[in-house]
């Protein structure tokens, strides 16, 4: 296959369509997949595998009832996930992040996952008891590993239910509120941002995502960053 990037696609999409019942045979929804994103024939050889697409299936599943849009960003009407399900959920979306490489002018820290942690330890360092707030620093880019086109939907789409409204708030405005603070966002999303109660936190945010690249800095791994936000929603809980 010409790139990963474009494998990873392929899998998303045709995990959707077997998800949403639109397709019921994994060959035809890789295949299907893959046509609507590349022109032109592709060899079966260089299909994402099926188990690949069961894979992504799983962390649909993880995080949403049977009868709901895989698309939600989250909401309080959704069938309840238990914290074991929630926390395999961002795991499985983190540790693909080590494998994304990154602009090395706009990130010279390297990795995604790198990256995601160092934000994190920052949220940590000033928000310690929001868990939404931390867990937005957490899998603000788990994205990436998935679209990176347009990586704040296909995150968005991947957690699902598994996130509070008030998380995926500061996931889905995380690029506008950057935009907002180099001068490029426009008047009327400033208003609506800056009309939030959340967008002092939503700037922290934005401070951290943008001091969370530096080369060397010393992190949490995964499962100690998920065991600190695990320890604070069961202390809070």
């Amino acid at each position: 296959m010409q790139s990963e990037k474009l494998r990873r696609q392929i899998v998303f999409e045709a995990a959707k369509l077997m998800f949403t019942r639109q397709e019921t045979d994994a060959y035809r929804a890789r295949l299907t997949a893959a046509r609507s994103l590349r022109h032109g024939y592709i060899p079966p050889s260089e299909l994402p595998s099926t188990r690949e697409v069961h894979d992504q299936i799983q962390r649909f599943a993880s995080g949403e009832s049977r009868d709901h849009n895989p698309l939600g960003t989250g909401g309080q009407n959704a069938d309840p996930v238990s914290d074991d399900e929630r926390f395999t959920v961002y795991r499985s979306l983190l540790l693909p992040l080590e494998c994304v490489r990154q602009n090395r002018r706009s990130h010279p820290e390297g990795d995604a996952l790198y990256h995601s942690l160092q934000v994190f330890e920052l949220v940590r360092d000033q928000r310690p008891y929001d868990e939404e707030l931390l867990l937005a620093a957490l899998l603000h880019d788990v994205g990436k590993a998935i679209d990176p086109l347009d990586h704040v939907t296909a995150g968005l789409s991947a957690l699902a239910q598994t996130i509070s409204d008030r998380t995926a708030w500061f996931i889905a405005h995380h690029n506008e509120a950057r935009a907002l603070r180099d001068g490029s966002l426009g008047v009327r999303a400033r208003r609506r941002l800056s009309a939030s109660p959340d967008f002092e936190d939503l700037e922290l945010l934005t401070r951290c995502d943008r001091d969370g690249r530096v080369p060397g800095a010393r992190v949490s791994d995964v499962d100690d960053a998920l065991s600190n936000i695990r320890n604070l929603a069961a202390s809070y809980g």
